[in-house]
């Protein structure tokens, strides 16, 4: 199989080639390119020591020479060059004690995590699989190299590497490896937030993010995710539901597109059941209060696994709302918009995701209510009614040049305009909004 290499990677295979080194590309652009995907990045390994690559090219950076990892700086962008390797005892479940540099490729692939990520490529002699990486992509298998525990004690987040790996190629993931997975759960512990983070991110935007219950049955999301676990073990016996708690959020994630903060907000909107449920009489069971509940699980999540601040809020906002239930009325859609903010479409997309994710019971109504909404929420809009303070006839200034003093009761005042112009979009008006008489009862009404 020939691989179409960009002209960049092929220059400094070539100059590594004529300095007399072996040189290929590696790795994960190998496997997206036997794949037809699009390769994010390419990386290179090479027999030559860092210092010998570095002579070779104009612009390089250290990024990690005492792993033997030199990047070529070629215009603006950066390519890793990495010398063959052999790494030493494993004793945090991540960093390798020493490093030793070996002239072998074999020795080199032998240290890499799965069989589709340990195949070499160059031009003359093109593809290099010595652990059967080929036949895997072939059996859509996700199998590690050599022996798993081995691979899973050098580095605990190659666990959830395998997890997400089967869901972006909808992968099954091998027998030996699954039980290495089970067995050494556990050593997730000993992973950043951070890193721990990017492939909880990653599995959850694939085209199968209900690979997580993979994850589930495997004690990953025991170690990463407890929260996800007694969800799992969360019943609904409801006549609005036919899942439990963990199955309908992974239904949702399913039904919701690959946005980062639509699939963040499904896992976790309905997390605050496994705090609030009760049952009725009847055997009903109920949660009330949950959306609350859920916002302050989410933060806890988010600040366990270091996500970014924007992320955080506007994930918890939608979880806060998500289950908000209103007619589809003018009145009561810019009221929403206002209440929810700027990600009230993504409001829409979570109610529709939510109800799919529920039993048949009403569903046809639940549908034409959120498509209704959607629909008078284009006509806001359209007609650029106000939703917002900003979106006044009137500002700060105005009531200043009228007499109102400066200070809280300016944004008393301004806030009082607002509900009536969100009942009355057409009052929004400065001749209407500063009437002496009404614009005294802003004011009563703001004390």
């Amino acid at each position: 199989m020939k691989i179409k290499l960009p002209d960049n990677v092929k220059m400094i295979l070539d100059r590594l080639h004529e300095a007399g080194f072996e040189a290929y590309a590696v790795g994960g652009c190998v496997r997206d390119s036997i794949l037809g995907r699009v390769p994010g990045d390419w990386d290179i390994t090479t027999n030559a020591l860092p210092q010998d690559t570095k002579k070779l090219f104009k612009r390089t950076i250290d990024t990690g020479i005492e792993h033997g990892t030199v990047t070529i700086m070629v215009g603006k962008e950066g390519y890793e060059v990495t010398t063959y390797r052999i790494d030493g005892k494993y004793e945090d479940s991540r960093h390798p004690s020493e490093v030793t540099f070996t002239k072998n490729l074999t020795e080199d692939m032998k240290r890499r995590d799965l069989t589709i990520n340990a195949m070499a490529y160059n031009e003359e002699e093109g593809i290099i699989d010595r652990f059967g990486g080929m036949e895997d992509i072939k059996k859509g298998l996700i199998r590690c190299v050599g022996n798993p525990k081995e691979r899973f004690s050098e580095d605990a987040l190659r666990i959830m590497r395998a997890v997400r790996f089967a869901a972006q190629l909808n992968y099954s993931i091998e027998n030996e490896t699954q039980e290495a997975i089970s067995e050494l759960a556990h050593t997730l512990k000993n992973i950043s937030a951070e890193r721990i983070q990017t492939e909880l991110v990653k599995l959850l935007l694939s085209d199968h993010p209900e690979r997580l219950l993979t994850a589930y049955e495997l004690g990953i999301t025991k170690v990463i995710l407890p929260e996800f676990d007694r969800c799992m073990e969360t019943p609904q016996n409801n006549p609005h539901h036919m899942y439990s708690v963990g199955e309908h959020i992974m239904k949702s994630v399913q039904n919701v597109r690959a946005d980062r903060i639509l699939r963040l907000t499904m896992l976790m909107h309905d997390m605050g059941k496994s705090a609030t449920i009760s049952i009725d009489d009847d055997g009903i069971t109920h949660f009330k209060g949950h959306a609350d509940a859920g916002v302050s699980i989410a933060k806890d999540i988010f600040r366990r696994l270091k996500f970014d601040r924007d992320t955080m809020d506007r994930t918890c906002n939608l979880i806060k709302y998500h289950d908000d239930r209103f007619p589809a009325t003018p009145r009561n859609v810019r009221r929403a918009m206002n209440r929810i903010g700027d990600d009230f479409p993504l409001f829409i997309e979570v109610r529709y995701a939510d109800t799919l994710a529920q039993s048949e019971l009403y569903r046809e109504e639940k549908l034409k209510l959120i498509d209704d909404t959607y629909n008078i929420y284009k006509e806001i809009l359209a007609k650029k009614e106000p939703i917002n303070i900003k979106d006044l006839a009137v500002n700060g200034k105005d009531l200043i040049e009228v007499g109102v003093s400066q200070g809280k009761a300016i944004g008393a005042v301004l806030k009082a305009m607002l509900e009536d112009v969100l009942d009355n979009p057409e009052h929004n008006s400065k001749d209407y909004l500063l009437e002496p008489e009404r614009l005294k009862s802003f004011l009563e009404g703001s004390e």
